[in-house]
């Protein structure tokens, strides 16, 4: 492993965890039909804001293509946060890229890509 910066950990971290949550959203909706959303409330069975995002580039948020979407960007994120870990020397403009992607997912993913984003290129 190479010697990271602790602006490079909280980048990889932000990153890898809106990831894993996109990954594990997009496999259980391939699997059981659907994504997580909440049970009750104003917001019951509700997506969340990045539909609108999605939808303007003309892809149903529940199509099997959008879930597809979830587990190959969830997966990738995933590997490049490895190979930038490791210290692969392409890995943090990749990174970079990767973290300009997750942003379409509004909001929690926007926010914590954008911070990993600015960390990245503050180094």
């Amino acid at each position: 492993m190479n010697h990271m910066t602790w602006t490079g950990w909280v980048a990889v971290v932000l990153i890898a965890l809106t990831a894993g949550w996109v990954l594990f959203d997009g496999t259980r909706a391939l699997i059981v039909g659907d994504y997580v959303t909440p049970k009750t409330g104003e917001y019951a069975g509700q997506l969340g804001p990045w539909v609108g995002a999605v939808k303007a580039i003309g892809i149903e948020p529940r199509s099997t293509l959008m879930k597809s979407v979830f587990v190959v960007y969830g997966l990738a994120a995933l590997a490049i946060s490895v190979c930038f870990i490791v210290g692969l020397p392409w890995a943090r403009a990749t990174l970079i890229v990767i973290a300009i992607l997750g942003s379409w997912y509004l909001p929690v993913g926007t926010v914590a890509n954008l911070i990993a984003l600015i960390l990245l290129i503050r180094k």
